[in-house]
């Protein structure tokens, strides 16, 4: 099983529409515990859902069970706290969640992007997601766009 991984900053919309037609992308769920923020431009959650279905005939599904919660991101964005804490922080929340068993895995049958802001995988809680998935799962192949 493949699954794809996008951040949306640092690049145009035309790049980033294109990333997700080009990978044959047929549903985007969206992982960002805040996507309705200003900040977000193109990818605010009710622009971004109409930009996908219109411009590459894309499903939006927000996704909370796999966003961090505010305590962690705070913890690490505005408190400059190490990523190695939220890293364990946040597989743990999804290990208290159960995403494994709360989100069916056929929701990846059909090529499927997790999105965040992020523009790199490296330091970004949609690489831990993948990688949540592919220990419970197993045989995940992780494609970043």
């Amino acid at each position: 099983m493949e699954i794809y991984t996008a951040g949306f900053t640092k690049q145009s919309a035309e790049q980033f529409f294109e990333s997700l037609k080009t990978a044959g992308v047929k549903n985007l769920l969206d992982i960002r515990l805040n996507n309705t923020s200003q900040l977000a431009a193109f990818a605010k959650r009710d622009d971004l859902a109409y930009f996908l279905r219109e411009i590459a005939c894309i499903n939006y599904h927000h996704e909370p069970r796999l966003a961090p919660t505010q305590e962690l991101l705070d913890a690490y964005k505005k408190n400059h706290g190490p990523w190695d804490a939220f890293a364990e922080g946040f597989t743990a929340l999804l290990s208290e969640r159960r995403v494994e068993e709360t989100i069916p895995r056929t929701t990846f049958d059909v090529s499927t992007v997790l999105l965040c802001s992020e523009k790199s995988p490296e330091r970004c809680h949609r690489r831990l997601v993948v990688q949540y998935f592919q220990a419970k799962w197993g045989n995940i192949t992780p494609i970043h766009l």
